[in-house]
């Protein structure tokens, strides 16, 4: 069986294994004339002569410690006196230069675009600038500029690059509508693959909206034109030569193109682009949310006649929706006009939204549909203040990154923290410890074990937990573990204590 790998085209080849498929060519007889055969171009060379000026190669160099990086091979330890002293001496302490300590150049090439030819604004991907010394552009007539750079996206594997285009006269493209791009259009790719610069390929776009899991806000083009190493960061055009894609992923059982590549969509990259060259970061905007996939059960235990939209597992502490605007338990089916279909929509619809905007999100609460108006915050601001809570804890809480929820939603139940409002709301006694149930979903796991809001979680398979984000990552572990069930210590508002196994599935 074939392992196919997703490849970054422009920095490496991962070889996951392969399998010979021959295939016996078969005279089929034509019921049906083709479209593309009236309609498919004749010849692509206007259309190519016109924009191969704006494709450049992109080229870097990167200095890495031989000695001292991975790999590296140690110098042994010899004897006092040893003959071998001197032949050693110069193997491992003079290669690559004497006081670099085998420090030595590695080049890679990448393909890029120009978008401003008086400002000299050139477009790559990210991985192939990325930890570069050098980073040098060459134009199709032979000229070469040092570039510098503007800004870096990892999320969606932009960079923005500048060079100084005086006494040179660029050619610039701009950027079209991927949103228009229909499966079976003509797309042309120009770009630089093993360093043969100024190649044009030409297929159609096969598929919209691949997730191949490199990123947040996967929403990719595939395309059979032709992309191998060295195309990454190069334009993906459409019949008009406007930039519809970033050329960016294969995948490969070999390393060369089998017809299954991914661009970057302009409709996400342009944005991206824009905001780097204006802030030289991204300022994405943030609802401050937890969420997960609606599956049939859970549609069905909230009421909702067909599993879709994002779940809301947990509410971040201090986000913009941390005032009850929304709450754990709630599902997002549209925001700010736009259908969210899946969970993987709501991320990349928000971050798209600028900073500080005012939205509708259409939700859907114990089976009700209302629309609540929520004002987005940074995303950045959020990742911010997931770092600062890192400081204090141990190395093991460390290793989750994920930022604190003061409400969650898990196995049917709403959990929130249990501070003076809610003992008070609750009646809950001063010497109850835990987290707080708030509500229950009618016809869940919870509901059918007799669990009633002001019960309080105190333990989770004989773990103790204090905080929504406790009972979350206590769940997610044993589910992890393959447990179907979780024992739960409940106490009562006086504090009487009780055991209840729910199951997970």
């Amino acid at each position: 069986m074939t392992s196919n790998t997703i490849l970054r085209a422009a920095r490496r080849t991962f070889i996951a294994g392969a399998a010979a498929l021959l295939v016996s060519a078969v005279a089929v007889p034509s019921f049906v004339t083709p479209t593309f055969a009236a309609d498919g171009p004749a010849s692509v060379a206007d259309l190519a002569q016109g924009l191969l000026g704006a494709v450049v190669n992109i080229s870097t160099s990167q200095t890495v410690k031989g000695t001292e990086g991975p790999g590296a091979v140690p110098m042994p330890q010899l004897p006092e006196g040893s003959p071998f002293q001197d032949f050693f001496d110069d193997f491992f302490k003079n290669r690559g230069g004497d006081k670099d300590n085998g420090a030595q150049k590695v080049q890679s090439l990448g393909s890029g675009f120009v978008i401003d030819a008086e400002q000299g604004i050139v477009v790559t991907n990210n991985h192939v600038i990325a930890d570069a010394d050098d980073i040098e552009v060459n134009f199709s007539d032979g000229v070469t500029l040092k570039a510098t750079l503007v800004g870096t996206d990892t999320k969606t594997d932009v960079a923005v690059l500048k060079v100084d285009p005086k006494g040179h006269k660029l050619t610039a493209v701009k950027f079209g509508d991927s949103t228009k791009m229909r499966v079976g259009d003509w797309v042309m790719a120009i770009g630089n693959p093993f360093g043969l610069g100024g190649t044009v390929t030409v297929g159609i776009v096969s598929a919209r909206n691949r997730d191949i899991n490199s990123g947040p806000y996967d929403d990719f083009i595939q395309t059979d034109a032709a992309i191998n190493r060295g195309n990454s960061g190069g334009p993906l055009f459409n019949s008009a030569g406007e930039v519809i894609g970033i050329n960016t992923a294969i995948i490969s059982p070999s390393g060369g193109s089998i017809g299954i590549g991914f661009s970057i969509p302009s409709q996400l990259a342009s944005g991206v682009v824009d905001q780097l060259r204006q802030f030289g970061e991204t300022r994405r905007g943030w609802l401050g949310v937890r969420i997960q996939p609606v599956t049939d059960d859970i549609a069905e235990s909230l009421g909702m006649a067909t599993a879709k939209g994002a779940l809301v597992a947990g509410v971040i502490k201090g986000g913009p929706v941390d005032n009850g605007t929304i709450q754990a338990g709630d599902v997002v089916i549209k925001f700010d006009g736009k259908d969210i279909h899946e969970m993987r929509d709501l991320p990349r619809v928000v971050a798209e939204s600028p900073v500080g905007k005012a939205v509708d999100v259409l939700i859907v609460r114990k089976g009700v549909e209302q629309t609540v108006k929520v004002t987005l915050g940074r995303l950045e601001d959020g990742e911010k203040l997931a770092s600062s809570e890192e400081g204090g804890k141990t190395d093991q809480d460390k290793s989750d990154k994920a930022p604190a929820v003061s409400t969650a939603s898990v196995l049917g139940m709403t959990v929130g923290e249990l501070n003076d409002e809610t003992r008070k709301k609750f009646s809950i006694a001063a010497d109850v410890s835990g987290v707080v149930i708030t509500d229950v979903t009618k016809d869940s796991a919870a509901a059918e074990r007799g669990i009633q809001p002001g019960e309080v979680i105190t333990e989770i398979a004989q773990e103790s937990v204090a905080t929504p984000k406790d009972v979350m990552d206590r769940i997610g572990a044993l589910k992890e573990q393959g447990r179907k069930n979780a024992l739960l210590m409940l106490a009562s508002k006086t504090g009487e204590l009780r055991f209840v196994t729910i199951r997970m599935d």
